[in-house]
Order: structure tokens, then C-alpha cells, then sequence
């Protein structure tokens, strides 16, 4: 049956409802029993198909393939998100990015944080690749997973920030080792100092090292484990979806040795999550095959996943087409062909992926260089003005930019903050972004969502702007590096469609957007040398917590991503620039040290966000998603807004049918109303 395209946007226009009203995560300490389910038997498909029993999905080759097998030797999201599935952690999210029990059955603290007990659950097990037993899992592996990580000779510096920065005496074992194992050289290159590689291997988690400093983790019984903060730390529950808070066995590393854990292979590794991998042919097919020992025999699993690795972004159209992978993220060329023909039937089968949890952001550079390693005296005194900045902010309509993602509802991907939507909720339920769009006072365009863009206000900052800075020398048109990647024909149709959308409004007698080149690396070549204007990158949160974002762009802190990869503000030589980021800086740490009364910490953080973007210190651009024909619903997959779980294939509904327009409108409905 064919339905016109009014159709195909009335089930959008629920989409959208639906969609803006999701997201939250909890707050408190819980306690319960195992997850949902039915005895283990796939949920029932809602639109007359049967449940998929071996799915196949996609991913690209090449930077997209794993390539680590351990999971707290990575951080990489390529290999996490297929790792989640391999092993298990303590606690786990739901579709609603709420916490729920998962090796841990009860969880809580009674001190604001400081100290958290976790209760762990009976009958866990290590298996190896066929499923075989090898060791039950229990209090100790947390343990020994705490030193692996924290050991500088095993693990170098992989996964450690938020242990060192959380668990009491996490740093200092982490420093012992370093110093333990670490080489040293003088300036000629000489060995001056050889480190003691063995003896830092042959620590564990029982030597007396590590029992006497790291007093943050102790398991007094197989089944109960204690962490101690370094502080107050409402959202370290959140941490326990991260990868530094996973087991590992010491039963393993005894087998393998220490050298043996890095490097292993799919066929070595031991697993305690819902699959293991049983193929895995580099840049080509990995399979996962239903773990038969896993601990929670409630869920539903697929027999296999397979996951097909392909060279462009265009293949899974056609593999789709063909039956041969289960959904597909449609190219934008493929998108346009059907919604632009009204009479393709799969229009009637359109539906929008949730929002990944990205918060994406151009971050300006305060101390930008020329290539010659000067510095771009005319930019530095540009972007320090902040009329030149509210110019940008308010002056650029990013519609047509977006459009370039999501032709059909650019509005979905609109962004007006720093912190991604859905990562958290105050008690009331509000999610923490709509507080801070409050704060900013934007105002609704003609009864739709608040909207940044207004021409008349970019154009009396442009005219205020133009005259402080010519006073100062600067000359217009002001020239903003942007870099793209040299063979990408996408990356350049984005950046042409960039410069319009900043030099349309503003007038390119004010601006110019000049579209500049790297080679292989734009670390290496362009953001380390610090040669971009502006840069758009993406953050998302490690656990439930706003710090997690703010932190990347405080005043003076060597671990602030943004900070020191991108805005470069530490090496600003404006004043009242600098300024500015540290009155942030001081409403982050105030809010940080909120930890008694989470709302009052939400609004403290918001207040500070707000303050961020109404100086126009950050520039907030857009989220992802895309348009897809699947064969599975989104809304019943894991939403981890934070840590590595959003690729757990567990409780997926499925359908051998495809899901049409209507059937996603249905779920994003049912969706809101908490179902």
C-alpha cells in the first residue's frame, strides 16, 4: 500500500513530540532483582513478523574495526562497543537511561556519596570462547581489574583518569608503579635510570603495595565490594557503566601472563557478558554467539550477531535492499531519491534514530597560529572581542548546515547547549538542558522550540563589533580557518555549506570562512599546532554527572579536553578573556562541590552553562542522528547517555517484517508515556 508524503510527516510530527520529551537518567542509589524480560524469550515483534533469531548488522572498515580484545586496556569506542558485549559490569541502563541492577543487586551510599557498597549477585562465571567454565566471578575481580588498570607497567595510562581523580588512593599507587617501572633519560637520550619491569608486573591486587594504598576498594566477601571517593561523589554509581570500573580475573592473567592479556585474541579471552566472539576475520565479519552461562536468564538474546564490516557508508543501503543486513542509515544522495519521489514505497518505512550522545560544539581558538608558528594577531583580537563573538552566535542560521545530516527534520538535531539532552534529570524531571535553555532566554519562533538565531541582534553586534575592533587594528573581513580533511567530498560540501550559513547572515564583508586542508591527521597537522579558527568536535559523558562535560573546558586544567586540544585559553593573552573562563571555572568548582542536594547541584551547573554560552565562549552546534529503514525498534535498545552500554545487544524487539513510519510513531509515543 502507498501513502502519499503528508503521511509520512504526520508520523514524523509524533516522532518529534515524542523525541523532545525523552531522556533522563536516575538519580539515587537503588536496590532490586534481575532485569526484565520473559524467561528469555525474544519480546513478540508488534507488526506481525517473528522475532529475528540471527541478526546482521554493519560497521565501517578501517577506523571503525576493532582491534583490542581486552577491555580495560582500550578506550577506544570502536572496540567498546563491541567489548560491552563480552563482558558484564555491575550495574546496567534500560531504553529509558535509567540504572538498573546487573552483577550488583543492591547498591547505596549513606555518606552524600563518599562511600558505596555494592551487593553482588550469585552464580556469575568466566567462560572461554566455547562457553566453557573457567572460574566463577566474584568481589575480587573488581580488584584485580582496580590494579591492572592503575599498574603504569601493565596498562600504561589507559582507562585511569576517573580513578585517579575518584577512588581514594588511586593516585598514589598509580605514581608508585610509574615510578617503579618507568625508564628514564636525560636530555641526550641516555638511560639514566632502568625501570623495574618485573617487579611491577608481578604485583596484584593481593601484594601488600596496593592493599596499603588504594584504600578506595575493598571486598570484605565474594559477594560485596566497597568503594571510598576521594570526595563526595553523588554520580560515581554512573561510573560503573564505564570500562575503568569493569572485572577482569586473576585466574586469567595467571594463565595468560601479564604480556599475554595485551594482544589477545577473540579465541584467549575470557568472558562473562551476554556473547562471545566466536569469529572474527579483520575489516571483514565478526560474530557473536549467545553466551549460554550468562548470569541473567530473564533477558532475551539473539542467537548470533553478525556484524558485516563495510568500505563506505553507501554499502549498507544496498545490503539492506538485498536482505542482507537487518538496517541501514540512509546515505543523504539515497534519502532524498525517496522522499522526493512520493510514490516510493519506502517512504511509508522512514523512521529517525534516536539522538546519539554527543553534544556537538565549534570551539573558537583564543591563541591561534599562523603556519609559521606566529601568531594570528588578527583573529586573537577578534574572537577576544565579544560582540565578534555574540556576532557568530546570534548571526548564523546552522538550518541548512543540519539539513546536510537530517534534510527531512533539521530541527531534531538543533543544539543549544553544552551539555548533551537526556544526560540527567532534577527530581522533578526535568531534563537539565531545558533548565539551561531557560536560563538563556531564547525565545519560541512562532510557537515552535526556543530558536538561537536573530538577525537583528547578530547585525548590532556585527556594527558594535566593527567599530571596536578597527579601533584596535583589526582588518575585515576577519578570516576563519576551518580544516577538512583533503580527500573528504563530504567534509568540503559540509564546510561550503558552512561558510554560507556564517557568511549569509553576517555578510562576507565581516567574515570569511576560508576552507583549508590536512593531509592524514588534524591533531597532528592542524589542532596541535594550533592553526584552526574554529574546530567542531563532539563530547559524551563518561558517567551521569554535568562535571563530565564542564570539565573539558574550565581555565586551567591540564586534564580539560577542549581547553587544551582546542580554545587554547590557557595561552589567551586577553584579560578579560581569561577572565571570563575563570569566573566559569569558579561556578564549576561551586557546583562541583554541591553534593547533599543534587537539584541545588543541577542548578548550579546550569547557572554556569548558562553564563558559558551567554558570553559566547562556546558555540553549540548540533546532535546526530539519521534516517534509517530497520528492522528493529530503537526504543527497545539500551540509552546509556553516559558509558559504553548503547551496543549491548540485549532485549532487542526485532521483526522479520520492516517497520514502517506509523509503527516508529507508535513506539516514540508509547515511549513518552514511559512504556
Amino acid at each position: 500500500m502507498k501513502k502519499t508524503r503528508t503521511r509520512l510527516m504526520a508520523m514524523l510530527l509524533a516522532v518529534m513530540m515524542a523525541l523532545t520529551a525523552c531522556g533522563g537518567g536516575g538519580n539515587g542509589g537503588n536496590s532490586g532483582g534481575g532485569n526484565s524480560g520473559d524467561g528469555g524469550s525474544a519480546p513478540a515483534p508488534s507488526n506481525g513478523g517473528q522475532p529475528i533469531k540471527e541478526i546482521v548488522l554493519w560497521e565501517q572498515s578501517g577506523n571503525r574495526e576493532l582491534e583490542e580484545f581486552f577491555i580495560l586496556h582500550t578506550e577506544q569506542a570502536k572496540d567498546l562497543n563491541v567489548l560491552t558485549n563480552a563482558y558484564s559490569g555491575l550495574l546496567e541502563l534500560d531504553p529509558h537511561g535509567k540504572l538498573g541492577p546487573g552483577i550488583a543487586t543492591e547498591w547505596s551510599t549513606e555518606d552524600n556519596g563518599l562511600t558505596w557498597t555494592f551487593k553482588l549477585r550469585d552464580g556469575v562465571t568466566w567462560v572461554d570462547v566455547n562457553g566453557e567454565y573457567k572460574a566463577d566471578c566474584n568481589a575480587q575481580d573488581w580488584l584485580t581489574a582496580m590494579e591492572w588498570i592503575l599498574n603504569y607497567e601493565k596498562n600504561g595510562s589507559q582507562n585511569t583518569s576517573m580513578l585517579r581523580a575518584m577512588v581514594a588512593g588511586a593516585e598514589e599507587y598509580y605514581q608508585f608503579t610509574k615510578d617503579l617501572a618507568e625508564d628514564i633519560f636525560d636530555a641526550n637520550g641516555n638511560k639514566i635510570k632502568e625501570g623495574d619491569h618485573e617487579a611491577a608486573k608481578a604485583l596484584n591486587a593481593q601484594s601488600p603495595e596496593f592493599q596499603q594504598m588504594v584504600t578506595g576498594i575493598q571486598a570484605p566477601d565474594d559477594h560485596t565490594l566497597i568503594y571510598t571517593c576521594t570526595h563526595p561523589a553523588p554520580y560515581f554509581e554512573t561510573v560503573t557503566t564505564s570500562a575503568c570500573l569493569y572485572p577482569v580475573s586473576q585466574a586469567e592473567i595467571d594463565e595468560k601472563g601479564v604480556d599475554g592479556m595485551v594482544g589477545m585474541s577473540n579465541l584467549e579471552m575470557w568472558y562473562n557478558g551476554p556473547y562471545t566472539i566466536t569469529e572474527y576475520i579483520n575489516n571483514n565479519t565478526k560474530t557473536l554467539t549467545k553466551n549460554e552461562s550468562y548470569w541473567d536468564k530473564n533477558c532475551s538474546l539473539f542467537d548470533t550477531v553478525r556484524i558485516v564490516m563495510i568500505e563506505n557508508t553507501t554499502m549498507d543501503d544496498t545490503l539492506y535492499e538485498t536482505g542482507e543486513v537487518d538496517v541501514t542509515e540512509l546515505n543523504i544522495a539515497n534519502l532524498n531519491e525517496i522522499v522526493n519521489n512520493p510514490g516510493d514505497e519506502r517512504n511509508d518505512y522512514l523512521s529517525e534514530t534516536r539522538l546519539k550522545k554527543f553534544s556537538y560544539q565549534l570551539q573558537m581558538n583564543f591563541h591561534k597560529k599562523n603556519p609559521d608558528g606566529s601568531l594570528d594577531d588578527n583573529w586573537n583580537t577578534a574572537i577576544a572581542n565579544e560582540n565578534f563573538r555574540q556576532s557568530l552566535l546570534w548571526g548564523v542560521d546552522l538550518t541548512n548546515y543540519n539539513k546536510r545530516t537530517n534534510p527531512i527534520n533539521p530541527k531534531s538535531i538543533e543544539n543549544l547547549c553544552f551539555t548533551m539532552k537526556g544526560l540527567l534529570t532534577f527530581s522533578d524531571g526535568r531534563d537539565y538542558t531545558d533548565r539551561v535553555i531557560e536560563l538563556l532566554g531564547y525565545p519560541e519562533v512562532d510557537g515552535d522550540a526556543p530558536r538561537r538565531f536573530d538577525e537583528a541582534k547578530a547585525l548590532d553586534y556585527k556594527q558594535k563589533a566593527m567599530a571596536e575592533l578597527s579601533a584596535k587594528g583589526v582588518t575585515f573581513p576577519v578570516q576563519i580557518d576551518y580544516y577538512i580533511q583533503a580527500a573528504s567530498a563530504s567534509g568540503l560540501d559540509n564546510a561550503t555549506v558552512l561558510k554560507e550559513c556564517i557568511e549569509g547572515t553576517l555578510g562576507s564583508d565581516y567574515v570569511t570562512l576560508n576552507i583549508l586542508t590536512y593531509v592524514n591527521s588534524i591533531t597532528k597537522e592542524v589542532t596541535g599546532p594550533g592553526l584552526h579558527s574554529i574546530n567542531g568536535s563532539g563530547w559524551g559523558a563518561d558517567y551521569g554527572d554535568v562535571e563530565n562535560f564542564h570539565d573539558q573546558i574550565v581555565f586551567g586544567s591540564d586534564s580539560a579536553y577542549y581547553a587544551n586540544s582546542y580554545t587554547y585559553i590557557n595561552d589567551c593573552e586577553d584579560e578579560e578573556t581569561v577572565a571570563l573562563f575563570k569566573e566559569f571555572t569558579s561556578m564549576v568548582n561551586d557546583a562541583k562541590a554541591i553534593t547533599d542536594d543534587l537539584d541545588a547541584r543541577y542548578e548550579a551547573f546550569a547557572q554556569a552553562e548558562a553564563f558559558l554560552i551567554n558570553h559566547a565562549l562556546t558555540w553549540p552546534l548540533n546532535y546526530e542522528n539519521a534516517w534509517q529503514l530497520t528492522k528493529i525498534n530503537d526504543y527497545t535498545k539500551i540509552n546509556a547517555p553516559y558509558g559504553i552500554q548503547n551496543y549491548t545487544y540485549k532485549n532487542w524487539e526485532t521483526s522479520t517484517e520492516a517497520y514502517t513510519a506509523e509503527d516508529y510513531a507508535k513506539f516514540a509515543a508509547d515511549f513518552e508515556n514511559g512504556n
